[in-house]
């Protein structure tokens, strides 16, 4: 069987530590020679069985750890590379949607104005229209009047004449006769 020098050095510890109940207790304050040797040896053995056996582990944990922090912070940075350029996205489509919605308003205010201007000139074509047939209706009513009166006056005229022709009276009585003849058409209408 194969004896390890650990042992060795192990065994060369506890020998040169007294055994208890010899001499003097040790004071806090001394400094003893070989407990800053054996210190020293059993801190490098120690150090050497962990740069051995453990050191490799933690080294691997912590480069795995820091890899794995590098991945995230390049995710992370990936991300927010994508969030800027899709927010940068968004605005622009809200800026042409705004630029779109104000160009609809506009066309539709043009066709409403549009619009109204044809309804105005349709409304005022239509009031010239009514205007003009009234006119016509007027103007054919008091032709219509205007022949009517002349043919009373004509018949009043020559039933007057009639009358005047029948009695032969002065002018004094003819006047009466023409009075007392257009109070009786009067009172017919």
């Amino acid at each position: 069987m194969r004896t390890s020098p650990w042992l060795g050095l192990l065994a060369l510890g506890f020998a040169a530590f007294p055994a208890a109940g010899e001499g003097p207790s040790p004071s806090p304050l001394t400094v003893d020679g070989g407990l800053v040797i054996w210190t020293l040896v059993v801190f490098g053995l120690l150090l050497f069985i962990l740069r051995r056996s453990a050191w490799p582990v933690l080294l691997n944990a912590v480069r795995e750890r820091e890899r794995r922090l590098e991945e995230q912070i390049a995710e992370a940075e990936k991300n927010r590379a994508e969030a800027a350029a899709l927010l940068e996205q968004h605005r622009k489509l809200l800026a042409g949607a705004r630029t779109e919605t104000q160009e609809i308003l506009a066309k539709a205010k043009a066709v409403a104005e549009k619009e109204r201007e044809a309804l105005l000139a349709k409304a005022r074509q239509e009031y010239d229209g009514l205007l003009a047939r009234a006119r016509k209706e007027i103007d054919a009513e008091k032709e219509k009047a205007a022949g009517e009166l002349r043919r009373d006056a004509v018949e009043l005229s020559l039933a007057a004449a009639s009358k005047l022709i029948e009695e032969k009276l002065d002018s004094e009585a003819n006047r009466r006769l023409v009075m007392t003849y257009l109070e009786t058409i009067e009172q017919r209408r």
